[in-house]
């Protein structure tokens, strides 16, 4: 029997493909679940017309998404690090980074913020943005130190 998936299903394919399953499979477990529906000729036509505005949508979010990469590659944020004799006393990690994005007007989310490790020294560092649908930015980001 011939399934469309609404939802990407382990094993068998992700959301939007037309699969070939065994009858009770599909009758007992997919369609209760919700997971696919019957792959019919009325069903297979409006599939594609779904693809066709999904791929429209997701252009249009990938260019402003585009767009917001080119004008957070321009931010340049300041923070300070309080050191001491052996060095500093915390760190700055995704979360002071997106807070200080925040205020400047971008509401980012703190796992959306590349860092290897939290920064625990002065200078300036890179930090990569994932924006989704493979869209990147690049921020840069000065630590400056405060003494105690």
């Amino acid at each position: 029997m011939k399934v469309i998936l609404l939802a990407d299903v382990d094993r068998l394919g992700k959301r939007g493909d037309v699969v070939t399953v065994r009858d009770g499979y599909a009758r007992n477990f997919l369609f209760p679940r919700k997971l696919a529906m019957p792959g019919t000729t009325a069903s297979l036509a409006q599939l594609e017309s779904i693809k066709s505005q999904l791929s429209c949508r997701q252009e249009q979010i990938r260019k402003k998404l585009v767009q917001l990469a080119d004008r957070l590659d321009r931010v340049t944020l300041k923070t300070s690090l309080r050191m001491g004799r052996e060095g500093a006393f915390g760190a700055v990690t995704t979360g002071d980074i997106a807070g200080l994005l925040a205020e400047h007007g971008y509401q980012i989310d703190k796992h959306s913020i590349v860092l290897e490790e939290p920064i625990r020294a002065p200078g300036t560092y890179d930090v990569v943005v994932k924006l989704g649908y493979e869209v990147t930015a690049s921020v840069k980001l000065w630590v400056v130190e405060e003494s105690v």
